[in-house]
């Protein structure tokens, strides 16, 4: 209870017609951000900040927080209507939702990811509030085995269930962890895939990866595709969400919420593996799995919540610990500490009105930004209606824009170009586009924690499984890799044995001889599965859904 009235209090201060105002100001700016690609939240802020010296710290960090949450829901619009994810944790719902927006479901896809953001939102707001405490001693009790085991089920998870086979998803797995090698040992400090430029030693900057193989790489495909005749306009079909989309899409969003709040309260957690996550379990729960990968809103409205419910969930360990689990959360707590007021344990108890304000400004952004996007989804979805050129040459503008701004290095355009042909090649001969993008992102912080648990254990393997956390989802992947082999050669087995059973006797009891087809009637009908199973490159339809994310 006593949680409640300090809750109530930090309502009453964000109320205030100033707040408000500073809550409405944030929400629009990283909404407005969040669009553009490479403009994201962390760099708004970080370009804001000098700014408010003049600002009190609530103001200021109320703002701060409104341009979060702002924008993780801008990033969804331009991975939905335009294929470009303006963020990482965006990634996810371009798979899906551009499909939608493809279909003439824009406004649709739209709506259920503002409608899964709020609802996300507010209860991983509301479960910051209840129990962020607990979630606190449960992340600093995981270790370094535990993130690692937890990056490598969301590697097989994303490589094995999208794509056309599991081969193709986990060689894009690998061009993924390849990519993200590119920089500086973190351990040696030796230079690896650098091919002696300077430039490559700090990496290859998430956004410009995702950017190129998402925008350029599908600019490049349409571009392909042009010549062959004039795209037919997509329609923007009808501005609401109707019965069966809500009824598919509230269990998504409870799920997406649970799924994405302790990763965000786990220190380098983030949002990409939630978002990750909750795809691949909507895709094994959903009564429509044949729709994944050709729009289903179940694959926009957990995702959307995963990532808006981690976006709450990383307010935990800034607060309570002082520790940043994304790029945001670092410049905030530079806001922090240009007010002289460092986050940590001590926090709610030297600040408690500040921290009950920002927490309850949470919940007003959250409604605002409901109250803002809702209505001006089927504006946005309008968008598609633009005539393909001029609509891809306004996104490769913006694209160049945004990989240019994500380290004012011209070559930073290089690289965008360099991996957006990647992409475009991915597309071409049907490998999905996903894995490499979690490789190059979780790669490094997967590499980096392997290293820590070998390096605490002096070389001994055996500390990846000396908690309890990895033993569990070791045994789940060997349970999810070996078992359905194991089940098809049985399968195959028992239908082999019958099939020679029933030959011996002729007709399984008739005695009458077995049947042989004329020569006449072959079985025709299965020749054009066999061939396009073998070679799908050459099949009109073979370019998998998954593939051109």
């Amino acid at each position: 209870m006593e949680n409640l009235s300090l809750l109530m209090d930090g309502f009453a201060n964000a109320l205030t017609l100033q707040n408000l105002l500073f809550a409405l100001i944030g929400v629009l700016l990283g909404t407005a951000v969040g669009v553009l690609p490479g403009i994201g939240p962390a760099m708004t802020v970080a370009l804001l900040l000098p700014l408010t010296y003049a600002l009190d710290v609530t103001s200021a960090l109320i703002m701060f927080a409104g341009i979060y949450y702002g924008g993780m829901y801008g990033g969804s619009t331009t991975s939905i209507l335009l294929n470009t994810p303006g963020e990482s944790s965006s990634v996810v719902t371009a798979l899906e939702g551009n499909k939608m927006a493809k279909a003439g479901r824009g406004a649709q896809a739209l709506a259920t990811a503002a409608i899964g953001s709020f609802v996300a939102g507010t209860l991983a707001t509301g479960g910051l509030v209840f129990v962020a405490p607990f979630i606190v001693s449960i992340a600093i009790s995981l270790g370094a085995p535990s993130y690692f085991a937890m990056m490598v089920f969301a590697f097989v998870a994303v490589s094995t269930v999208l794509g056309s086979s599991r081969i193709r998803g986990l060689a894009s797995l690998f061009i993924g962890l390849t990519i993200g090698l590119v920089g500086m040992d973190v351990t040696t400090g030796q230079p690896r895939l650098t091919f002696g430029q300077p430039l490559l030693s700090g990496g290859i900057d998430v956004v410009v990866i995702a950017v190129a193989l998402f925008a350029v790489g599908e600019a490049l495909w349409i571009a392909a595709h042009l010549r062959n005749g004039k795209p037919a306009t997509i329609p923007v079909g009808v501005p609401w969400m109707a019965k069966d989309d809500w009824k598919r899409s509230w269990k998504p969003w409870l799920r997406g919420t649970v799924i994405g709040f302790p990763f965000g309260a786990i220190p380098a957690g983030g949002a990409e593996i939630p978002t990750f996550l909750s795809y691949v379990t909507e895709k094994k729960l959903s009564k429509h799995p044949e729709q994944f990968g050709h729009g289903a809103i179940e694959g926009v409205a957990g995702p959307e919540a995963a990532n808006n419910a981690s976006a709450a969930g990383t307010l935990v360990p800034l607060l309570t610990l002082g520790l940043p689990t994304t790029a945001t959360a670092a410049v905030m707590i530079a806001a922090f500490n240009q007010y002289g007021i460092p986050p940590g344990p001590l926090l709610f108890e030297t600040e408690p009105l500040l921290v009950w304000t920002l927490i309850a400004s949470l919940f007003i952004g959250n409604t605002l930004l409901l109250a803002i996007n809702l209505p001006l989804a089927p504006l946005w979805a309008k968008l598609l209606r633009i005539p393909r050129p001029y609509l891809y040459g306004g996104i490769l503008f913006f694209a160049t824009l945004g990989a240019y701004a994500a380290g004012m290095q011209t070559f930073n355009i290089v690289i965008l170009l360099l991996i957006g042909a990647l992409g475009y090649m991915a597309r071409r001969f049907g490998f999905p586009v996903l894995p490499i993008i979690v490789g190059a992102i979780l790669g490094p912080e997967m590499e980096r924690q392997l290293r820590r648990s070998l390096q605490i254990s002096s070389g001994d393997p055996a500390a990846l499984v000396s908690e309890p956390v990895p033993v569990v989802i070791y045994t789940v992947l060997a349970v999810f890799l070996l078992v359905p082999p194991l089940v098809k050669s049985i399968r195959r087995r028992r239908a082999g044995t019958r099939t020679g059973t029933g030959g011996t006797d002729g007709t399984g009891g008739g005695g009458a001889g077995p049947t042989i087809p004329a020569p006449d009637a072959p079985d025709s009908s299965r020749v054009p599965t066999r061939v396009a199973q073998t070679h799908p490159e050459h099949h009109p339809s073979a370019f998998h859904p998954d593939a051109r994310a």
